[in-house]
């Protein structure tokens, strides 16, 4: 059975997905440059073009804009492990696309993004939650790429395979990024090889 063809994206929903990405650029640059505290809903409208009820039919708070570009490296990841497929088992395809998703990220923003996360518990509580999104892109990537593997094998191995993503991110933004992620990652890639 195939899938159905996907409609080509209409105007309406064109002009929708760029006003979302419109206000959630606005709204980093502005959290960037000012903080995440000091930046207003007024302020980030006004940048964006529009006006405060819209800005609400596309954002419930100011935490969603940070969601929503936290959710980018969710869909990237995925993207990555669909590309890794030649990498071979489950686990080496998740470890050789954790390598493409820190290649393409702007480790700058990345920590400038993970400070601003710091400076609300809320905040910090959500993020947590990340990398959940995080297994749940690797689990539903290998199911595509390994219809017929065991789904619980899958899944066990989508948790244990972003561990070593964790601890890398962990022991950079401790060290407030001293040094470059990748080779945190590295580092984690090769203590979580020795580990099992």
């Amino acid at each position: 059975m195939h899938d159905a063809p996907s409609k080509p994206e209409g105007l309406r929903e064109r002009k929708r997905r760029l006003t979302f990405q419109r206000i959630a650029d606005v709204g980093m640059k502005s959290f960037l440059a000012k903080g995440y505290q000091e930046t207003t809903l007024d302020e980030i409208a006004a940048a964006a073009g529009i006006s405060r009820r819209t800005f609400f039919y596309y954002f419930k708070s100011k935490n969603e804009i940070l969601l929503a570009h936290q959710r980018g490296y969710i869909e990237a990841l995925k993207t990555s492990v669909l590309e890794s497929a030649s990498a071979g088992r489950p686990l080496e395809i998740v470890h050789q696309a954790l390598r493409k998703l820190i290649e393409r990220v702007q480790t700058s923003q990345l920590l400038a993004v993970a400070r601003l996360l710091r400076q609300s518990d809320a905040l910090r509580v959500r993020t947590r939650g990340n990398y959940l999104g995080l297994e749940q892109a690797v689990y539903e990537s290998l199911c595509e790429l390994f219809p017929a593997m065991d789904r619980d094998e899958l899944r066990l191995i989508s948790m244990i395979s972003v561990s070593p993503l964790r601890l890398a991110v962990n022991k950079w933004l401790q060290e407030d990024g001293q040094h470059p992620l990748m080779g945190y990652l590295e580092d984690a890639l090769r203590k979580f090889g020795t580990a099992i």
